[in-house]
């Protein structure tokens, strides 16, 4: 059983800002994806946002079992057909990841139905994220703590619905703590919030983030098929109720019809 990763990268700071093109020269989406591809279970792949569909085809996602997501400036600029393909395709049983910025990205919004904000702040301080669920399996192989230098600050309250399980929580040099590591459930779809990953900081080279990322993947993945159509809402006909029932007051609709959505 092989894995089949989707990387989407935004795929802008790369090209615009000669500190993120020093650190990721083929870009980030293309880091995560190389850490990944050195796991002999999993084979991943990218996509930027200007490809055709921002490289979010029926298609594509039909071979992706795991997409994982990173976005900062462009949030506004990504498709609102293309959000609705992902959100689709998580309800029907794909695994999804979110990176750092993508908290602001239209599809988590979209599968959270909150804000999601938060306070920030660019400093470059310490980072120091803990394991708060030492057993779950997105935990595995890591130490009860460790540290990014150089991050980006995100402090609470975090605009997210109450997780299945929080995995990691993070200290900041400057005295804030962040919910890091969320598990959520959106239809039959594994989702994971994962905090660090600015741009300007090597965060995607770190070894205990790439572990991090890499058992998200196997966390997220969900063997089953696909539901074929998670928003079917069928009209039961009586003569097919389980139990014999008889047909007993007006109704609105005939049988057959899909009735008001």
């Amino acid at each position: 059983m092989t894995i089949r990763v989707t990387v989407w990268g935004e795929n802008v700071h790369e090209h615009e800002n000669e500190i993120v093109a020093g650190i990721y020269p083929k870009g980030m989406h293309t880091t995560i994806a190389d850490a990944l591809n050195r796991d002999s279970g999993v084979s991943a792949s990218t996509v930027v946002m200007q490809d055709t569909d921002h490289g979010i085809t029926p298609e594509k996602l039909a071979d992706t079992d795991v997409l994982i997501w990173w976005g900062h400036k462009a949030h506004g600029e990504v498709s609102d057909a293309v959000v609705e393909r992902v959100a689709n395709a998580v309800w029907s049983g794909m695994g999804v990841i979110f990176l750092h910025s993508a908290h602001f990205s239209k599809p988590f919004k979209r599968l959270m139905g909150t804000p999601c904000n938060l306070s920030w702040r660019e400093a470059g301080e310490r980072e120091r994220l803990w394991l708060t669920s030492r057993n779950h399996p997105i935990a595995a192989g890591l130490p009860d703590h460790f540290e990014l230098e150089n991050e980006e600050m995100y402090g609470e309250p975090f605009g997210v619905p109450e997780p299945l399980e929080t995995v990691f929580v993070s200290w900041f040099a400057g005295g804030e703590v962040f919910r890091s590591g969320l598990t959520y459930k959106r239809g039959a779809g594994n989702v994971f919030y994962f905090r660090p990953g600015h741009e300007t900081y090597p965060t995607y080279h770190d070894a205990n983030v790439q572990r991090v990322i890499l058992n998200a993947v196997k966390w997220a993945y969900n063997p089953a098929p696909r539901i074929a159509d998670p928003s079917a809402a069928p009209n039961v006909p009586v003569e097919s109720a389980l139990e014999p029932i008889v047909e007993r007051g007006p109704k609105l609709h005939k049988d057959g019809e899909e009735g008001y959505r």
